[in-house]
């Protein structure tokens, strides 16, 4: 073989074998994040952010979700409130704290995606400050991926300390504490 027809196989030959051997090519990942509150009436949240393709159709996916009170009266502190599943806009996604990222199957995808939609669909006031916010909607959403989770009371309202907690409950994820 000439070597101008060997620089033009081998690659090709190669992208060949990549693609029969069953490597997986495409992957969703869900990046666990908190945002620190500000001084402009954001407050502290935490939510999960899901980018990449799906293996089975090719699909992009780039979405986000988190937990909140439908509006942020002096009516969270006192019970339960209306709910919803708030999307961050993109412009804000990159000044959060990203504190550990996990691949997911096709099937986790979607098991979070309906875990999502059950969140947002339930009937009633759903949100409480103190029992059921940003940090237990995601808290189940690493659960279906099997991680060690727990709901110290000092941390409810503390969404960047929970995740760090979350991360020391779950050494095998690599991540780092943030500070």
């Amino acid at each position: 073989m000439t070597r101008a027809f060997t620089r033009i196989l081998a690659p090709l030959l190669a992208l060949f074998a990549l693609f029969s051997s069953g490597v997986a090519m495409a992957a969703v990942e869900i990046h666990f994040h908190s945002f620190n509150g500000s001084v402009f009436g954001r407050y502290p949240h935490t939510f999960i952010v899901l980018d990449g393709t799906l293996e089975a159709d090719g699909r992009t996916v780039k979405e986000n979700y988190g937990f909140s009170a439908k509006s942020s009266t002096a009516a969270i502190l006192s019970g339960w409130t209306e709910h919803m599943v708030y999307v961050e806009k993109e412009k804000y996604i990159g000044k959060t704290n990203r504190h550990f990222s996990m691949t997911l199957t096709d099937e986790q995808y979607l098991r979070i995606v309906e875990e999502v939609r059950k969140w947002k669909n339930e009937p009633g006031e759903r949100y409480s400050l103190g029992q059921r916010n940003c940090i237990h909607f995601v808290g189940e959403m690493a659960k279906i991926l099997g991680l060690k989770v727990e709901y110290p009371r000092n941390m409810l309202r503390r969404p960047k300390k929970w995740l760090n907690h979350i991360t020391g409950l779950n050494p095998e994820l690599g991540a780092v504490r943030i500070k």
